[in-house]
């Protein structure tokens, strides 16, 4: 327990152990026996670690649960995450999964969807077939718009985690915390992003892959693109043919959830627009710097609910009190206090 706190925190940080170390008057070494369990710290240590780490002594003493397995898989080939980057957000998912199953813990697994089946859809060389495959497998229409992503994903097993992450080169990443598939995203894109970035990961959970890294990425992310704006969508929304990128194309952004990026893409894709024009768009949108301007088009986005639900229910049938669901949430107590107040009927 003390151990994993004390890495979580540190790779919060962003600090190696070595610096960790020198901050604390220690070696490298003694770090990595209080990380691993090897040694326990005295009270005087355990206090300089919690002073340079800038957390209190009784951070280190959340509880964790030994018998919870992850199965992290890996991160895209060419990340740019460090070591220690790529460390904290894998011990960051393991931090709020111990408190998610903390949550479930008091409900019992009745509580939770069955787990989904995983690694088992075919892949196609055509990536239309594949996304119209993934759809099927989640039980969800052949065309239109798919809103509620992330609610339809929770309640169908899917565990999705937000992870505040102060750095764009992370986007997202995938495992498996014992029989249930997460997806961790990084909460501070852009929503049409973590749309993407969702359908994405669920890709490489669902799909049975072989081959080149590089070109099961480039795969996933056009199944990814095909799966939220179908081909039949894109005739019907857009026409067999436009030779311009017009204003009136933010209405299909809108209705579908997706950014321009994507609709042009995905328009150049099935020959609704030239390879010429999607081009001549990139080159005006890095010249305008229309990444940053771009309006938000996935306004019915919601964050995962799912955690929060259950803590609240875990709160209100007295399997914890307040306090403790508030530690589990992140959250002040006065948070909780609001959403388990009684109504007046």
């Amino acid at each position: 327990m003390f151990g994993k706190n004390l890495k979580y925190y540190r790779l919060k940080k962003g600090l190696k152990k070595k610096d960790l170390a020198y901050m604390c008057g220690l070696t490298p070494m003694a770090v990595s026996n209080y990380e691993s369990g090897k040694r326990r710290p005295d009270i005087e240590i355990i206090n300089k670690l919690a002073k340079a780490l800038d957390i209190h002594v009784v951070d280190f003493l959340a509880p964790r649960n030994s018998s919870l397995l992850f199965d992290h898989r890996e991160f895209r080939k060419h990340s740019v995450l460090t070591k220690v980057q790529q460390d904290y957000v894998r011990e960051s998912v393991e931090e709020y999964f111990n408190r998610f199953f903390n949550a479930v813990d008091c409900l019992g697994e009745a509580s939770m969807p069955d787990p989904p089946k995983c690694n088992w859809i075919k892949i196609d060389s055509d990536i239309e077939k594949n996304a119209q495959n993934l759809r099927s497998a989640l039980d969800l229409q052949k065309e239109g718009p798919i809103d509620e992503l992330v609610g339809i994903l929770e309640n169908k097993g899917f565990l999705i985690y937000e992870m505040d992450i102060d750095n764009m080169h992370f986007s997202g990443m995938n495992g498996l915390v014992g029989k249930y598939p997460y997806i961790v995203i990084n909460k501070n894109m852009r929503p049409e992003r973590k749309r993407t970035t969702i359908v994405h990961e669920l890709a490489h959970l669902m799909f049975l892959w072989d081959g080149d890294d590089d070109e099961n990425e480039k795969k996933a992310t056009a199944i990814a693109g095909a799966f939220l704006i179908t081909k039949n969508d894109l005739i019907r929304e857009l026409g067999i043919r436009r030779t311009s990128i017009t204003k009136d194309m933010n209405m299909v952004c809108d209705e579908y959830g997706i950014s321009m990026y994507l609709l042009v893409k995905r328009a150049a894709q099935v020959g609704i627009v030239s390879i010429s024009l999607e081009r001549a768009f990139y080159i005006w949108a890095n010249k305008v710097n229309f990444k940053q301007i771009e309006p938000i088009h996935a306004k019915s986005y919601k964050d995962p609910q799912l955690f929060k639900q259950l803590v609240l229910r875990a709160v209100n049938e007295e399997g914890v009190n307040m306090q403790r669901g508030a530690e589990l949430l992140q959250v002040p107590v006065s948070e909780i206090k609001e959403f388990c107040g009684s109504l007046e009927v």
